[in-house]
């Protein structure tokens, strides 16, 4: 386990991740759900997008890795690689990807997850007051 400084320096790098990357999780999901079929999309109704915090793998590909735990989830690599967004590899290590509250709590008992959060859309916000005085 990390010391709980580093901890907390890691939290907070993740948090700004978070919301940095939540614009372009947001429209890409608009991309993706207009893609898929009525009929294939219902069961994926039910999902969200979440993000996924990991380990960082020191003898696999990130990519490889994430996969792999996806597939745990989802039973194939082909559906994991339908699931999964985006991967994350520089200041964090994860990924987002479209899960059911079920798979969110598999995937959350897999080794080398450290958190699932849900990818919520956060907007800055500035008072009128202070923008008329730019």
């Amino acid at each position: 386990m990390a010391p709980p400084s580093l901890l907390s320096s890691y939290n907070i790098t993740l948090s700004l991740i978070f919301i940095i990357t939540i614009t372009i999780s947001s429209s890409s999901m608009a991309e993706i759900d207009s893609s898929v079929p009525k009929s294939v999309s219902a069961p994926v109704e039910a999902a969200a997008t979440y993000i996924v915090y990991t380990d960082r793998p020191l003898q696999e590909e990130l990519e490889v890795y994430h996969l792999r735990t996806l597939s745990s989830v989802f039973g194939s690599e082909e559906a994991a690689k339908g699931a999964l967004l985006y991967t994350y590899k520089h200041a964090a290590c994860g990924f987002s990807a479209r899960l059911t509250p079920k798979q969110v709590e598999e995937i959350s008992k897999q080794p080398g997850v450290l958190q699932v959060s849900e990818s919520r859309t956060m907007q800055l916000h500035e008072s009128p007051a202070k923008l008329t005085n730019i």
